[in-house]
């Protein structure tokens, strides 16, 4: 009989759920538990600092994916000074300013690259970077040679590959002559993603 008692009683005050009485006599909720409302805030407050923890290692992932299409290759010409710099024949060390700098590079800014004169009004600008390692090489006049100091690279004087390890030549800028002027296309650096 008192298991009859137990289940009116449960039809009555809960519409038959199973909470062991819900509603009382004054038609409101038992008061949640000072312990159980803690529980709620720190799950809320724990789930809200993943969530910000997630979009923040987003962040650089998105910028991955989407920086390269946003990011376009522009033309950037840079004056490497009159061309009667650059005697018919010879080779010169000439620098320029990376276009693609920051305020606080400094003289890192300054970017070498030589300059062949191959007859008047015809040039070769060479990076100055080994097709190896990228070590900066150097040209000797009395043998005609570009060489490395790293590991032994040697280049002829038109930058094709002569011995030592690099796969290639000498990397190439882009050149044109405007108003006595000789400017090369600085916007990027030469290397084997790009050719020319």
């Amino acid at each position: 009989m008192s298991d009859n008692t137990n289940a009116e009683t449960k039809k009555e005050g809960c519409a038959g759920c199973d909470c062991g009485g819900g509603v009382g006599a004054g038609g409101s909720l038992p008061a949640v538990a000072p312990q159980d409302a803690r529980r709620g805030f720190m799950f809320k407050f724990g789930a809200g600092l993943l969530g910000i923890g997630g979009l923040l290692a987003a962040v650089p992932i998105v910028g991955y994916i989407v920086g390269p299409a946003r990011s376009r290759y522009r033309n950037e010409w840079v004056d490497l000074g009159a061309t009667t710099l650059y005697p018919s024949g010879q080779t010169r060390f000439a620098t320029f300013l990376n276009p693609i700098r920051q305020p606080t590079d400094g003289d890192a800014a300054k970017t070498a690259c030589w300059v062949r004169c191959v007859e008047t009004g015809k040039f070769q600008v060479f990076a100055i970077n080994c097709a190896h390692l990228g070590c900066p090489v150097r040209w000797f006049e009395q043998s005609k040679l570009f060489m490395c100091p790293c590991h032994g690279g040697v280049y002829y004087q038109d930058g094709t590959r002569a011995a030592g390890p690099p796969p290639r030549g000498l990397f190439e800028y882009k050149w044109k002559v405007e108003g006595g002027k000789l400017l090369i296309d600085a916007g990027r650096l030469p290397g084997l993603e790009e050719s020319v």
